[in-house]
């Protein structure tokens, strides 16, 4: 368990990632060691545990923030949590358990097992794959570490590339009396992490959309607080520059932070507990703010109507334009269990676990990802909030887009959450060639180059407009192509590697 909490000091926002290694290493160290199976799995367990208990400490602070259950049991959500996700590592182990004996066969056998596990952890149960190991890889914010092999890897074969990076300090260090090579064994990460990288799309021409990408900095106490309302859109409003002929700039604004509801047809009272003001109303004060050549991609909530009665919801971005017409939305498919939705609701609802978001209308999911012609805006693939920790899940490949949008409130994830989330936004980046631009309430808002180098940011907990031109996307990457089947690929490579390492030492 101390080595999994050691391994989690790699992750955002320290990024000791040697830290990790080391504590990957001495697991490998254990594991030899381990006398049976159950042994093994507890091995994995414990460190499992660990490394998540710490790098999700940001999950109770988001207990704080709705009044529907105690605080106190975020503690226990985090911890329970933790020991769910860690069964993952311990499955890892425990199937690479049949090699140790043979140190390099070991090695091979637990990143081969890693990648499959941590690719089970993007799908199981909906999937939480949030901070993946390959993501202590990824390096600041100019530049992206061994980060930059996603595009041939993907990201839970990453996952398996920093265990055998720790795999190789790990021969490195146990046989070092043995071999002359010991010391190249514990260079070969250092050289991953820190040789010079070209940009590859240096010298493209950017898709040419000027965009404004405001952080208003809105407290989460604020967003839901009807009081609220007015100066909340004042702050979104107040970064906008004036609108000027000629300037079709994308506008740019988070999940959560406009209040109003943009479509017609909504019993009246739902009107009312906004601004007071007609969905018209609201969308012409937009058109003004906008001007004739600019168009808004707004987070926003859009209501599902049946037989006149409000059935549902969708956690939404609204595409506004200049004249203030809706040109597009996009509903977000992939929705946060106990965010958005109880799951076992009417069980569940009685033991008194509720949802983080307020309210008592069911969240529905939308139909998946797609890519939106904007016209001269270009073409937009949309993530909301968590939606981009999903390897393989953040485009249409069939419609492959020029950029992709990604409105989040990560008001709720405290100091540590904000940081990760980014992280692996930038890992989604490298792995299409695709940027992408990150609009929060408070932090961390960003534009990220198809590269994953972060290109401008405005910090947690601070209000900002970012201007500039959307960067250029690259050619379409091997990830981009194959998804995660390039990432289980890689996985039986080393399995079968691991095999005949093991064979070679029996014969």
């Amino acid at each position: 368990m101390a080595l999994g909490m050691l391994a989690a000091l790699g992750f955002e926002p320290l990024g000791l990632w040697p830290l990790t290694l080391m504590a990957i290493a001495g697991v490998i160290v254990l594991l030899r060691s381990a006398p049976r199976r159950s042994a093994a799995f507890l091995l994995g367990w414990l460190f499992g545990w660990g490394l998540f208990g710490v790098s999700l400490n940001w999950l109770p602070t988001a207990f704080t923030f709705q009044a529907e259950m105690p605080p106190w049991l975020g503690w226990i959500a985090e911890l329970g949590l933790s020991g769910i996700l860690a069964l993952f590592p311990a499955l890892a182990v425990l199937a690479a358990w049949s090699a140790r004996r043979q140190p390099t066969a070991l090695v091979l056998a637990l990143a081969g097992c890693w990648t499959i596990t941590e690719w089970l952890r993007g799908w199981t149960f909906t999937g939480l794959p949030w901070n993946p190991l390959g993501a202590v890889l990824v390096g600041p914010f100019e530049s992206v570490g061994a980060a930059r092999l996603l595009p041939w890897l993907g990201t839970y074969a990453l996952s398996g590339l920093a265990v055998l990076f720790a795999g190789l300090w790990f021969l490195g260090l146990s046989g070092f009396r043995q071999s002359r090579y010991w010391l190249a064994l514990l260079a070969v990460p250092l050289v991953a992490q820190f040789w010079p990288q070209t940009r590859s799309s240096e010298g493209a021409a950017p898709v040419g959309v000027p965009y404004v990408l405001v952080q208003p900095n809105i407290a989460q106490t604020e967003l839901n607080n009807p009081a609220q309302f007015e100066s909340n859109f004042e702050k979104l409003a107040h970064y906008v520059p004036p609108p000027m002929a000629g300037r079709g700039a994308v506008v740019l604004w988070p999940e959560s932070g406009l209040s109003d509801y943009l479509r017609d047809g909504y019993p009246q009272p739902y009107y009312d507990e906004t601004y007071g003001a007609d969905p018209a109303r609201a969308r012409a004060r937009i058109a003004r703010l906008l001007g004739p050549d600019r168009l808004l991609l707004s987070g926003a909530v859009d209501l599902e109507i049946r037989d006149g009665r409000v059935a549902g919801a969708r956690n939404a971005i609204t595409a506004v334009d200049g004249s203030g017409a809706l040109r597009a939305s996009y509903a977000k498919a992939h929705l946060v269990p106990f965010g958005e939705y109880v799951p076992l609701r009417p069980l569940l609802t009685a033991l008194g676990i509720a949802r983080f978001v307020p309210g008592n209308i069911e969240f529905w999911p939308g139909p998946g990802r797609r890519t939106i012609d904007l016209g001269r805006h270009g073409k937009v693939g949309m993530l909301i909030c968590y939606e981009v920790i999903f390897p393989g899940e953040v485009t249409d490949r069939a419609h492959r887009s020029d950029y992709l949008f990604n409105p989040s409130n990560d008001g709720w994830y405290g100091a540590w959450g904000p940081p990760q989330h980014l992280a692996q936004a930038r890992m989604r980046a490298i792995e299409e060639g695709l940027p992408i631009l990150r609009s929060t309430t408070t932090g961390i808002s960003a534009v990220i180059d198809a590269d994953g180098r972060v290109v401008q940011s405005v910090p947690l907990g601070t209000a900002g407009v970012l201007l500039g031109r959307i960067p250029a996307a690259n050619p379409p990457t091997l990830f981009a192509r194959l998804g995660n089947v390039l990432s289980l690929g890689w996985a039986i490579a080393l399995l079968a590697l691991s095999l005949v390492a093991l064979r070679a030492r029996q014969e």
